[in-house]
């Protein structure tokens, strides 16, 4: 009987996994935050969500033993992949050897160098001791992604996915839903990965907005102002935006828009909006 719908139990699929690693000499490094997605069903879902088009140009990063990678060539991706770990990027390339492969440090790299023009799409089993400077970067690229579709540890999924009122809802809930639209689209169990992981993760899809939601401003003094707001959640927001804006600009800003009284947890997306702009352009 099949676990996952495809005919193999996931003990069958996390062997094979385990067994190119073995075939490479090696386990799955912790430094690089290596958990390779191995259940077919999970992998053609992933694919699906990410709506790809014939010839539509599309970045994975961390493609891992390639599983992903394959599910998206076999639906037309034009795909670039950036791996990391030289042993895998050079397994792949030898499997895949047309495969547009570069070997780097996702967190350093040049988006607009990587991925030319508009129109992108990414999707990836990010690793997830760096997947929000990640994401963080892909967000700032703008229109040049039509679309991420994005694994990360099912708490950060949360945060990025929550609204005001949520136990999750913070800064990072709210500057990852001024650049985007940001919904959880499938959860995973941990058995879903070799090795597994201890926790549940989440692929999150993330549709940018045309233009940011930050009230006209730079999304760099956007970021500055909800920095400020929850960097001291407890307090009420007078008093956690003083230390950035001085208390007199803080209090001018506040009565202008929201009140002094209030915290950063309670405003919705167009009250934090508001409020932006009367600190940034007082």
């Amino acid at each position: 009987m099949s676990d996952d719908g495809w005919g193999e139990r996931p003990k069958a699929q996390s062997h094979k996994a385990a067994s190119a690693l073995r075939e490479l000499g090696r386990g799955a490094n912790r430094r690089f935050g290596q958990n390779f997605l191995t259940q077919p069903a999970f992998i053609e879902r992933i694919a699906d969500l990410a709506e790809i088009t014939p010839g539509a140009p599309t970045l994975e990063i961390g493609p891992g033993l390639g599983v992903l990678t394959e599910a998206l060539l076999r639906r037309g991706a034009a795909l670039q992949v950036v791996e990391i770990d030289r042993e895998l990027a050079a397994r792949l390339q030898e499997r895949l050897p047309e495969l547009p492969l570069l070997v780097a440090d996702a967190t350093t790299l040049d988006w607009a160098e990587v991925c030319p023009g508009e129109g992108w799409t990414s999707c990836a089993n990010l690793p997830y001791n760096v997947a929000t400077p990640i994401l963080a970067a892909l967000l700032d690229e703008g229109a040049r992604f039509r679309r991420h579709v994005l694994m990360f540890q099912l708490e950060v999924a949360e945060r990025l996915a929550a609204k005001p009122g949520d136990d999750a809802y913070g800064g990072l809930s709210l500057l990852c839903q001024a650049a985007a639209d940001v919904r959880i689209v499938l959860e995973l169990p941990p058995g879903a990965f070799h090795p597994p992981p201890k926790i549940w993760s989440a692929v999150v899809r993330l549709d940018p907005h045309p233009t940011p939601r930050t009230g006209g401003l730079p999304m760099e003094g956007f970021r500055r102002a909800v920095r400020a707001g929850f960097s001291q959640r407890r307090k009420t927001l007078l008093n956690a935006l003083t230390a950035t804006y001085g208390r007199e600009q803080a209090g001018v800003a506040l009565r202008a828009t929201v009140g002094e009284r209030r915290r950063a947890e309670e405003l919705d997306h167009a009250e934090w909006e508001a409020l932006a702009v009367a600190l940034e352009r007082p």
